[in-house]
């Protein structure tokens, strides 16, 4: 919001410099973005005296000028206004100048005669409207004087970005109030008279015009309006418009100007209506829908068409809609140079109600956006009277006697007591219950002190902000300075305590995944709705249990995640399109299963994590291999391993668990029977309904299940003082055989043997050579003992069994 510093000075009296006020400003919670001089354009422009003034020798209505400009030598200036004479002071413009129009002055010659600058109307300079001569100034002034600091045309304009809890300050009134509050001494906010001019009355009653009927009063609690005779439509004065443009505002034509500057002034948006344009002498307000208006289209007063949702609140006549309440008019009631007869409306509307109505219709206009944030409800009358004070003074206007003021929703007004002691804790000041009675006062709060000692707070009407005491703290704490309040800690006991096992279990997993080369990846919560669909679920499968979003930011965020999978293969897609190939990602995260309507969704936290690309790049010394399953499983293996959960085996899933899964590549991980995850290759299929160009590898495990089945304690073991021995043995069996199944009969074997300390899987092959259904698999036994040395006496007739056992279970044969 703009604010004009000589604007504000007419309601407080201001000696602090613009930037001194921006300081304060910014640390009383009202952050100044900008301060610019409002006459910028004045510089190079002086007070110059015309000392000789002659007739131009080549043209009859030129006068050539010397002009004493404050240096040794005047300037030689060509005029052509017929006003201008020696002795007289003038706005000289010199070279270098530009003035409004972006007209640049420069050195030249007019009519063979040197003119070294411009002799300047009030109009040129846009400080009046007088454009018939130059500006004559009247008094004594030194000549080179810039004409700004000559005329005390020092002004400034703030830009305030001010946060949406603070409506009152959406005013020049608001922010005149905030500057009293730090001002010596303190300067209470002089508000402008509105009583209206006898000169300007009019017999006339507006009850015999026009009536108002509120049907919904909880969308509008008070409407208030005001008519005007005799109105004459026509451009502002240069006052006026010059206030506005200060702020940004561009002049249409008077009666608009005003509803728009007292909006500026007071914080209150007011609308005018051509009378003549209202049917049957009403003002209904009501909702679009309760006459069936629901497919009504309406041209606001932009001539932009909008279709009305049946709650959206609309101001109506007779007949039909002539407004969008508190967001903008009709183009069927504007304000027209044939206008003679205006009806003023000042009005409270919910500010949710304006809200939802601004956005739908995607107008964002100066009233929607303070209606939105909550305008004074007891405001209303005031700026209506001010208003049609001035409308009756700048329209040649008179005035009905009376005024409307429908007020079905009376505002309560909110008192809070106050406890100075909880105050002070809360801030760590010492302050007594008479300061913070000054600096509540210093904002036109009302203050009573109550018998134990506590304070009774009335907060004015256009503060809505405030309704707790929590409030009031942060009011004297800003208004003393936050700089001022010393930095105090709150007394501890200086003891720790282990932080809870989920959060631990993230760091873990956090640490080993990035160990592993991972990036983390953090998505929204919020997916597209065909999620489901495009990963192959259907059915009463619980992942489509979605909730969707009341007011989505977009249609790729429409409902809430019940996978963590699309997140993950959207942002491989993302990568891969910026021929990113190689990518490991992992998330921590949570998914959300719809319940019971009124029910909240049921919140469940998962890992998640993606490979694609290659193994390594092609080098001299390595060649491009594309990852495989095998690395994926790789991956939750070593993950695993890191937590401590052993023992973990795979179970190939069928199509209905994971249907995103390519076929045989998809698996369970298990661990004594609970599920931790799924794994696998994600089907072409899938890939490309998002959008992938090359295969990808993902995972998912249940937080939940992992921390169940972290062991509950970890037991070192001291470092083995004996040899290890190693024995490998290969055997030929189908290629239905599963890997994992003989690992467990090993497994099974080495836990009623002590002497075996690891096995594992280190060679498969398959070729024409064994069979086309057959594999090869070798394990190596690794043996050793607590106690002593293993000779191969020791181990013998142990590997043998093994050996006899795999054999006889897997009907496995021996190479050779």
């Amino acid at each position: 919001m703009k604010v004009s510093l000589s604007w504000l000075r007419e309601y407080i009296p201001i000696d602090l410099d613009p930037q001194e006020i921006s300081d304060r400003l910014t640390m009383a919670g009202l952050e100044v973005d900008g301060v610019e001089s409002l006459y910028d354009y004045l510089d190079n422009v002086v007070v110059g005296q015309v000392v000789q003034a002659r007739q131009h020798p080549n043209a009859d209505k030129l006068t050539c000028c010397a002009v004493d400009i404050g240096k040794e030598e005047p300037s030689f200036i060509v005029c052509g206004a017929p006003n201008v004479r020696e002795g007289m002071y003038v706005a000289c413009a010199l070279p270098g100048a530009v003035l409004p129009g972006d007209f640049k002055i420069k050195k030249s010659k007019l009519r063979g005669e040197p003119s070294h600058g411009m002799l300047c109307s009030a109009a040129e300079l846009m400080l009046a409207d007088d454009a018939s001569g130059i500006m004559d100034l009247e008094g004594q002034f030194v000549s080179g004087t810039p004409l700004a600091s000559a005329l005390n045309l020092d002004d400034a304009v703030f830009e305030i970005d001010l946060t949406p809890n603070r409506p009152d300050c959406l005013s020049l009134i608001g922010v005149a109030r905030e500057i009293g509050a730090f001002t010596e001494p303190q300067n209470k906010v002089t508000l402008p008279d509105v009583a209206f001019p006898e000169a300007h009355m009019d017999s006339r009653n507006i009850h015999d015009f026009v009536t108002v009927e509120i049907e919904d009063p909880k969308l509008c609690p008070r409407y208030t309006a005001g008519m005007l005779f005799d109105v004459t439509v026509g451009p502002s004065p240069l006052w006026l418009k010059r206030r506005l443009e200060a702020v940004g505002l561009s002049s249409v034509n008077n009666v608009v100007d005003i509803t728009n500057f007292v909006m500026m002034e007071t914080g209150q948006p007011l609308h005018a209506f051509d009378y003549d344009n209202i049917a049957k002498n009403k003002i209904i307000v009501r909702t679009a829908g309760k006459t069936g208006d629901e497919a009504l289209e309406f041209t606001t007063l932009d001539s932009k068409v909008h279709k009305l949702d049946p709650e959206m609140l609309m101001i109506c006549d007779g007949e039909k809609p002539v407004g969008i309440a508190g967001v903008m008019g009709g183009e069927n009631s504007e304000i027209t140079d044939a206008t003679t007869r205006v009806l003023v409306e000042s009005a409270y509307f919910n500010p949710v109600s304006i809200r939802r109505t601004a956005k739908r219709t995607g107008i964002s206009s100066d009233a929607s956006h303070r209606f939105e944030r909550g305008v004074d409800p007891e405001g209303t009358m005031f700026a209506l009277k001010r208003a049609v004070s001035l409308m009756a003074q700048f329209c040649s206007a008179t005035i009905a006697k009376e005024i409307i003021d429908e007020n079905p929703v009376k505002a309560q007004p909110v008192t809070i007591d106050l406890s100075p002691e909880a105050l002070n804790v809360r801030l760590g000041t010492s302050f007594s219950p008479d300061e913070m009675t000054r600096i509540l006062a210093s904002v036109a709060f009302d203050v009573d002190k109550k018998d134990d000692g506590g304070l009774r707070v009335h907060v004015p009407s256009f503060r809505v902000d405030v309704a707790r005491p929590e409030d009031l703290s942060e009011e004297v704490a800003r208004l003393w300075g936050y700089n001022k309040i010393e930095t105090s800690y709150p007394l501890v006991k200086a003891q720790g305590r282990p932080l809870a096992g989920r959060l631990v279990l993230r760091g873990k997993i956090r640490q080993a995944m990035t160990g592993f080369g991972f990036c983390e990846a953090i998505n929204y919560n919020f997916i597209r709705k065909d999620a489901c669909e495009r990963m192959g679920i259907e059915g009463p499968d619980k992942r489509t249990q979605m909730v969707e979003i009341l007011n989505p930011i977009s249609d790729q965020m429409a409902v809430l995640r019940t996978s963590i999978v699309p997140g993950l293969l959207e942002s491989m897609a993302r990568n891969t399109a910026k021929q990113v190939d190689t990518l490991q990602l992992f998330e921590i995260g949570k998914i959300f299963y719809d319940k019971a309507p009124g029910e909240q969704p049921e919140e469940v936290e998962v890992l998640g994590g993606l490979i694609t690309g290659y193994r390594c790049d092609q080098t001299w010394y390595s060649k491009k291999e594309a990852v495989d399953f095998f690395d994926l499983k790789g991956v939750v293996q070593g993950l695993l391993d890191s937590l401590q959960i052993f023992n973990v085996i795979y179970e190939r899933t069928d199509a209905g668990i994971c249907p995103y899964f390519e076929p045989g590549y998809g698996a369970r991980v298990v661990k004594d029977g609970l599920i931790l995850g799924t794994l696998g290759k994600i089907a072409s299929d899938v890939g490309a309904a998002f959008g992938l160009k090359q295969d990808a590898y993902l995972f998912d495990l249940d937080m939940e299940s992992l921390e169940k089945a972290l062991p509950q304690a970890i037991q070192a073991v001291e470092l083995p003082k004996f040899p290890s021995i190693s024995r490998d043995m290969t055997f030929i069996v189908s290629k239905h055989i599963e890997v994992g199944a003989m690992m467990d009969t090993i497994s099974t074997f080495a836990q009623k043997q002590g002497l075996i300390e690891d096995y594992f899987l280190f060679d498969v092959f398959e070729g024409r050579n064994i069979g086309e259904d057959k594999k090869s698999l070798s394990f190596r036994i690794i043996y050793r003992s607590a106690s002593k040395t293993l000779t191969e006496k020791n181990i013998k007739k142990i590997h043998d069994q093994l050996s006899q056992k795999l054999i006889d279970d897997f009907k496995a044969g021996l190479p050779g």
